[in-house]
């Protein structure tokens, strides 16, 4: 996989013992300073505008000698290895044509070991292997977890799955993908509506994952907004300062993520 890959597992309950509860009201929804983290850039697909960096005053630092993003990163994997900026957690995550791809990985994320700050900008691309679909990224988690057991409901992060359980679910969780409080919408064959319309094998999508007030996350995808989601106890500090791929058992492949932190 390239690199020193730090696996740290938490176990059962001390993954989430120091989590906030699930909040009231999140309920369904039926419905260039550029820090560079890769190598020069050869495609020219990129569709992420204007990546003008956005600095804090100060980059707080943490004990391993970490800033929180300042400036915008570009990750476009154009390397043969993954490096130190991710700590992928399975090896079923590789670089493939300037590709992060993966199989199979049983939500074992591929972790950005960059720190994000409580307001950021998250874009990437991605590519689909299979008709079931299933896109999946975390925000705002700890950058080191795995689930303890089979079923992700011990995560640090909101979730984001696009075409998940077998391309019939849009779905937006926090901390617990299969929580009864997550918001959803179901995907209809045929549908007309970018919201609700199923993953399609082979297509590059562009995802968007953005909190600019520090409590309200909105997700789009190729710019129509699937959830905005006010939270009362939101995900901030600690163990809440990272983002990280994921999948489950389908094949899929990211591309040129894009983090714009900013302002508080």
């Amino acid at each position: 996989m390239g690199a020193v890959l730090r696996k740290l597992v938490c176990v059962g309950a001390a993954c989430v013992a120091c989590l906030p509860a699930d909040p009231p009201g999140f309920q369904r929804d039926a419905g260039r300073v550029l820090g560079h983290a890769g190598g020069t850039k050869t495609k020219s697909n990129v569709k992420h505008g204007d990546a003008t960096a956005v600095r804090t005053q100060s980059a707080p630092v943490a004990e391993d000698g970490a800033h929180v993003l300042d400036e915008a990163l570009n990750e476009d994997f154009n390397r043969p290895d993954l490096g130190p900026d991710w700590n992928p957690t399975s090896s079923a995550w590789h670089l493939e044509e300037g590709r992060l791809c993966v199989k199979g990985a049983k939500n074992h994320p591929a972790w950005l070991n960059r720190r994000l700050p409580k307001n950021a900008h998250i874009e990437f691309d991605a590519t689909p292997g299979s008709p079931e679909g299933d896109i999946k990224a975390e925000a705002w988690g700890d950058g080191r977890s795995v689930p303890a057991g089979a079923t992700y409901d011990d995560a640090t992060s909101y979730i984001v799955i696009l075409g998940g359980w077998k391309n019939r679910f849009n779905v937006l969780a926090r901390v617990n993908e299969h929580g009864q409080n997550r918001k959803e919408l179901r995907l209809l064959p045929g549908s007309e509506d970018p919201r609700t319309t199923p993953i399609v094998e082979g297509r590059s999508y562009h995802v968007e994952i953005v909190r600019d007030d520090g409590h309200t996350l909105r997700v789009s995808l190729d710019e129509a907004v699937l959830f905005e989601f006010e939270d009362p106890v939101p995900l901030v500090g600690a163990d809440h300062e990272h983002f990280a791929f994921n999948d489950w058992n389908v094949p899929v492949c990211f591309d040129d993520l894009l983090v714009t932190p900013l302002p508080d």
